[in-house]
């Protein structure tokens, strides 16, 4: 068997078991605080994952996207809207990119 069958039947074997072990082994609804959390979160996290290294690698600069990420996150713990955060994000990466030494 040529090996890159095998390697794409092994990653689809272990992909349809992550989505349909949960279904058959869980099914009553889950009542662990703990379990409840963690599930609750996972989205926000992968997409965070995915998110954080195109910020560092969308401008000229690792210093300037740190910069705007920074401030967009203080604007967002602080509850700026969408709008908001991402304009005052934009203004500071080109602020830091056009003055930058």
């Amino acid at each position: 068997m040529n090996s890159v069958y095998f390697y794409v039947l092994v990653m689809a074997a272990v992909t349809y078991l992550i989505r349909v072990l949960p279904l058959t082994l869980i099914r009553k609804q889950i009542k662990n605080v703990y379990i409840q959390s963690f599930l609750y979160y996972v989205p926000f996290v992968t997409l965070a994952v995915m998110i954080f290294p195109a910020i560092l690698n969308a401008t000229a600069t690792t210093t300037s996207a740190l910069i705007g990420f920074v401030i967009a996150v203080v604007l967002a713990y602080k509850g700026a809207s969408l709008f908001r955060v991402s304009l005052f994000a934009c203004v500071a990466v080109f602020l830091v990119e056009a003055f930058a030494l």
